[in-house]
């Protein structure tokens, strides 16, 4: 089982990833894409590599906004996997959706 970051941990994880919020037990950020097909295929891209580590997030399309987050829900909150998915995650929204 992933253990649970402490507050250090975590405050030193929010500093390498500035669009990410902590909320409830969670990490959290929402995207907002040029178009609705931006988002899903921002969504898809996001799917093949949580599915390539097996730690999944919860994904929320509004049009053109995708709200990510992400927890680790055996361990009750936020753990190292959630960091590193969203690391991915930016990675690929710097891919995928132009600067706006």
């Amino acid at each position: 089982m992933q253990a649970l970051l402490n507050e250090t941990e975590l405050h030193a994880a929010m500093a390498e990833r500035p669009h990410w919020e902590t909320r409830h037990s969670a990490l959290s950020r929402a995207v907002q894409a040029p178009s609705f097909m931006t988002g899903i295929r921002l969504v898809e891209a996001v799917a093949e590599e949580a599915e390539g580590i097996d730690h999944h997030p919860d994904i929320d399309i509004r049009w053109t906004t995708v709200t990510f987050r992400l927890s680790t829900h055996s361990a009750g909150g936020i753990t190292a996997k959630d960091v590193d998915l969203a690391g991915r995650i930016d990675a690929l929204v710097d891919k995928l959706v132009p600067p706006g």
